[in-house]
């Protein structure tokens, strides 16, 4: 009796009506994508007769190319007019288009690796078909099945889309492998089509009689016959897609106004223009952006808007505004024709409104029902990707004045020491770890701090703006810079303590269940450590320039001189991170700063910086970077160093980056 294994399982599903014989038929040994005798294409496909193969990465750019690949690969064969290629029809292309595009998305999104993506005709005269697999290498991950496919917004419609247009569809599983194809078959020649169905009504012509398609960017026509509808509904499919492609990326709302506004026009408008309600001057709709398909009319059209911004008053239960509507067609003093159709929409995202798309088209009494479920499905995702950009903006905005809190706002000017400073947060953030001070703590006295939180984000922002504050305080009471470090050492380890100590509590109450695994904590909740270079600068008095300083490192990259004969020492030595134990003693260690003498300190964002395998650091590279400085003035050094700390790996630092130069100024 046979067996089936749990390496290789093949779920087949057909369209109600499909021919029996409707499955792929193929044979082969290796993964999808593998083409026994094929030949190797120059953009990297792998072709053979009647069968193609491609690789594509598992990035957000799959999608696009795989559109692309199937297009290609159809119009090649029937340029090349192979066996069944006569039947490829433009219908048969936008569904397997389409099709392919869902697929590799949802492998994309879903499994995350490699596609694998084969394209073939198995050619059988008028019931020529074609067959596209799309591949990926987790086979562990299920796909989205008909109801998973409709639950995450702006995720695609799945396979919904593939058993609702593919004569038959399937899934394999193999042990390294899972496979989704289907198969679109061509119209049999014997195929009727019903008389031609009436588009638009007849007072929607334009002038000379015919009416206008807006669905399709192609001529103008009265009528189309039932298949180029439902071509048309393909093609509407397609354009939101390409629509949530460009609109995911966008974090500025203007950007995302300025995007429809070209989606639309002039595909399906003569102009659009787009409102925001982004908390104005008294909650007034700001128009964001007009478009018009003739540019020269763009000035006259916003000039006529900006006086009336559309106000929907048809609400629903929840008081937002129930769907699109008709408006009124703007006046006419600067050209634009004789009148036609204005439709307006609500940006809506949840319960929230963030504005209103109001489009126009001329020589139409109204939109077609179509165009018009078209739209709101568009105002859907508009208004998604709105309010992403808005939520952004808002976290940006509380980032920046987060880092101006927690940052000096100017540093103190020492006489006879000049001084320079670079801070760069690490990209894609506004606030974080590293932090930095220069001031006057007494008459004749001034210090300086460089400092650096285990850990980044808001948790390591929230120590910052605990140790900058404590450190002040403390200096201008008078205390050493031995001193200083111990209060804050406790302050930081009390802290510490009472986060263990508040985890601790949580396990007791929540149970024995909890108590299994007391190591794991939220981000939130983890302790934080601080390193720390701090000292104190007096300068000589008599007018012979120069500095004493005194300072003291706590588990931060050692602070170095360079002379002015161009040798690098080391001023102090290594000492505990501050908030580990709580009664560690930290003392400090003096120094002349002689005229012409540079003290650099910096954070481990300059030390630690990678390129491969490799660190700035390594082979005492800050050493050697800091000895290219000699000669330089403060700020050439500041400048100099950062230079080489970004040239030193072609990617972006992935920590934040500070250094601070004090320079003893020759008299």
């Amino acid at each position: 009796m046979g067996t089936t294994t749990p390496s290789e399982t093949d779920v087949v599903r057909r369209r109600t009506g499909a021919r029996p014989d409707a499955l792929p038929v193929r044979e082969r040994t290796g993964p999808a994508g593998d083409t026994a005798g094929g030949r190797q294409r120059a953009d990297g496909a792998s072709a053979d007769e009647g069968s193609r193969t491609v690789g594509l990465p598992g990035s957000p750019i799959a999608a696009r190319a795989a559109r692309q690949f199937v297009r290609t690969t159809l119009t090649d064969w029937t340029t090349r007019e192979l066996p069944g290629a006569q039947y490829l029809t433009e219908r048969l292309a936008d569904e397997a288009e389409l099709l392919v595009s869902e697929l590799v998305t949802n492998a994309v999104v879903h499994a995350g690796t490699a596609v694998e993506l084969l394209c073939r005709v198995d050619e059988d005269g008028p019931h020529t078909a074609v067959v596209v697999e799309v591949s990926d290498h987790h086979p562990a991950r299920p796909v989205r099945g008909r109801h998973d496919a409709v639950t995450a917004e702006g995720a695609g419609r799945g396979l919904q889309l593939v058993g609702a247009l593919a004569d038959a569809w399937g899934i394999t599983y193999r042990r390294t492998l899972k496979t989704v194809w289907f198969r679109v078959t061509a119209d049999s020649p014997e195929t009727v089509y019903e008389p031609p169905v009436e588009v638009f009504d007849a007072d929607r012509a334009g002038p000379g009689g015919q009416a206008t398609v807006l669905m399709s960017p192609g001529p103008q026509r009265a009528a189309l016959r039932r298949c180029e509808v439902e071509r048309l509904n393909h093609g509407a499919l397609s354009f939101l897609a390409e629509a949530s492609d460009l609109l995911s990326g966008q974090l500025d709302a203007d950007q995302v106004a300025a995007l429809v506004a070209q989606l639309i026009v002039p595909r399906m408008a003569d102009w659009c223009a787009v409102w925001l309600d982004d908390g104005g001057d008294a909650g007034v709709p700001r128009l964001a952006r007009v478009w018009h398909a003739t540019e020269s009319r763009i000035d006259g059209l916003r000039e006529l808007l900006v006086k009336d911004p559309p106000v929907l008053t048809g609400r629903g239960a929840d008081g937002q505004s129930t769907g699109a509507g008709p408006w009124p067609w703007p006046g006419e003093p600067s050209g634009f024709g004789s009148g036609g159709a204005a439709l307006a929409c609500p940006l809506v995202s949840g319960v929230r409104r963030h504005g209103t798309l109001l489009i126009g088209r001329a020589g139409l009494v109204r939109f077609p029902d179509e165009v018009v479920s078209l739209i709101e499905d568009l105002a859907g995702r508009v208004a998604r990707a709105i309010a992403t950009a808005d939520a952004y903006s808002r976290q940006e905005r509380i980032s920046r004045v987060l880092q101006r809190r927690l940052l000096p706002g100017r540093r103190a000017d020492v006489p006879g020491v000049a001084s320079a400073v670079v801070y760069e947060p690490r990209e894609g953030a506004w606030a974080g770890g590293d932090f930095w001070d220069l001031f006057q703590a007494g008459p004749g006295r001034w210090c300086f701090m460089l400092g650096d939180v285990c850990g980044s984000g808001p948790e390591a922002a929230a120590v910052t703006g605990l140790a900058r504050p404590v450190l002040r305080l403390l200096a201008r009471e008078g205390y050493g810079v031995g001193e200083v470090l111990d209060r804050l050492n406790r302050t930081v380890a009390m802290e510490a303590a009472d986060s263990v100590a508040a985890v601790a509590a949580a396990v007791v109450e929540a149970g024995s269940e909890t108590e299994s695994q007391p190591g794991y904590r939220e981000e939130s909740e983890q302790a934080r450590f601080l390193s720390l270079l701090y000292g104190e600068i007096v300068p000589h008095e008599g007018g012979g320039g120069g500095a004493r300083c005194t300072i003291a490192s706590a588990g931060h990259p050692l602070p170095l001189v360079l002379g002015t004969d161009g040798t690098v020492r080391a001023v102090a030595g290594p000492q505990m991170l501050l908030g580990v134990l709580e009664d560690t003693a930290y003392e400090s260690e003096s120094f002349d700063l002689a005229p012409g003498e540079t003290l650099l300190c910096v954070t481990d964002g300059v030390t630690e910086r990678r390129a491969g395998g490799l660190l700035f650091d390594d082979e005492d590279g800050l050493v050697r970077a800091l000895a290219e400085c000699a000669g330089l003035g403060a700020d050439g050094v500041a400048e100099h160093l950062r230079s080489r700390v970004h040239a030193f790996a072609p990617t972006p630092p992935d920590d934040d980056l500070a250094l601070l130069v004090l320079q003893a100024v020759r008299p």
